[in-house]
C-alpha cells in the first residue's frame, strides 16, 4: 500500500506506532518496523542515556526505518535533539510545545520532521518552517488531547496543507485507516491497539484491560484545567472528577494524577494506575502480535475501500 507517507519513510505501510510514555521503547517500536509501519520510541520522561539505549536496541533488532519522538516541554529536549541528530535516526515527531525552532537542525542531519499540531494555523506554521509531515491528533487519542476530533481535524486541515499528514486519534481497525485515506490523509497513527500488542513491554494487567474494556471505557480528567489527559475509567479518574468537581485545589488535583502513568503500564495497576487510551476500545478485542495487528489494518482497509466502490 503506497502513499505519500510510505514514500517518506520508506516504509511498507501508511502506519505510524503511536509515542505512548513508558510503553513505546525499542521492542515493540523495531516490531512494528518489521511489520512494515513506522516504528517509534518515546522519550518522555526518560533520559538521554536510556534515548541512546533504545536507540542502539532498536538498530540490532532491526534494519528498517524507524522514528523517535520528543516531548518539547522536557527540560532537556535540546540534550535529546543533539542525540537524535549524532545518530540520525530516520525521522523524529514533535509534541507538546514550539516545533519550529527545531526543524532546521534536525533537517540538517539528514532526518525527517514531523510535529505533531491541533490546528490549522499550527499545521500551515510547521509546514512553512520545513516539516517534512505533520500528525494531527484528535481528542480520541489517549494520553493527553486537544478539543478537536480527529475528523473535524481531517476535514479541516488537510486542504490546507500540501505536505504528508498523517491522522491520529482513534484509530484502531482497518476501517480507520480507509476513512483517513479517502479523507485525504496519507496514513494513520495508532497507539492503544499497539498498547494491547505481545511485544510491548507493558505489564499484562494493563494490556488486558485494554482489551476487556467498552467503548464507554474512558474518562477524561483534567478537561476544566485545560490538561486534558484521556484514560481508562478506574479508581483515579472516578476520585480526580469528583475532586474537580468540587472544585479541589489544583496541587491536589495534580498530587492525584502524579506518577500514575508509569505505575500502570510498568507495574500494573489498573485500579490506580492511568492505563491512558483512546476512545476506539471495543474493536480490540486480543492481544496480538504487530504483525498481525498491521496485517489487520491493512486487510481491513482493502476490504472497506473495495466496499465503498461496489456501492458506487
Amino acid at each position: 500500500m503506497k502513499t505519500r507517507l510510505t514514500e517518506l519513510l520508506n516504509i511498507k505501510y501508511p502506519i505510524l506506532q503511536g509515542a505512548m510514555a513508558w510503553i513505546s521503547e525499542a521492542n515493540l517500536a523495531a516490531a512494528v518496523s518489521n511489520a512494515g509501519g513506522g516504528g517509534i520510541i518515546a522519550t518522555g520522561g526518560r533520559d538521554v542515556s536510556w534515548v541512546k539505549e533504545q536507540i542502539d536496541l532498536a538498530r540490532k533488532l532491526t534494519d528498517k526505518p524507524f522514528g523517535v519522538n520528543v516531548v518539547l516541554m522536557d527540560d532537556d529536549k535540546e540534550e535529546k535533539i543533539d542525540l537524535l541528530c549524532n545518530e540520525k535516526v530516520s525521522f523524529v515527531t514533535l509534541g507538546a510545545g514550539n516545533p519550529v525552532p527545531f526543524i532546521e537542525k534536525l533537517k540538517n542531519a539528514g532526518i525527517k520532521v514531523i510535529p505533531v499540531v491541533p490546528n490549522t494555523r499550527l499545521a500551515k506554521r510547521v509546514e512553512a518552517n520545513g516539516a517534512d509531515a505533520l500528525i494531527i491528533e484528535g481528542m480520541e487519542a489517549g494520553g493527553h488531547i486537544g478539543k478537536l476530533t480527529s475528523l473535524s481535524l481531517m476535514t479541516q486541515v488537510i486542504p490546507e496543507i500540501n505536505i504528508p499528514v498523517i491522522a491520529a486519534g482513534g484509530f484502531a481497525d482497518g476501517r480507520g485507516l480507509a476513512a483517513a485515506l479517502v479523507m485525504g490523509a496519507a496514513g494513520i497513527q495508532a497507539g492503544t491497539r499497539f498498547y494491547a500488542s505481545k511485544e510491548c513491554v507493558a505489564h499484562i494487567n494493563a494490556k488486558n484491560a485494554i482489551v476487556n474494556a467498552d467503548e464507554m471505557g474512558t474518562e477524561i480528567t483534567g478537561y476544566l484545567a485545560n490538561h486534558a489527559i484521556r484514560s481508562l475509567k478506574n479508581k483515579t479518574t472516578e476520585k480526580y472528577i469528583e475532586l474537580e468537581k468540587a472544585h479541589a485545589p489544583a496541587e491536589e488535583l495534580s498530587k492525584l494524577r502524579a506518577g500514575k502513568a508509569k505505575s500502570a503500564p510498568l507495574e500494573g495497576d489498573v485500579e490506580w494506575g492511568l492505563v491512558q487510551a483512546g476512545q476506539s476500545l471495543s474493536v480490540i478485542t486480543s492481544i496480538k502480535s504487530c504483525e498481525e495487528i498491521i496485517n489487520d489494518f491493512i486487510k481491513g482497509a482493502e476490504q472497506a475501500i473495495r466496499q465503498t466502490y461496489n456501492a458506487i
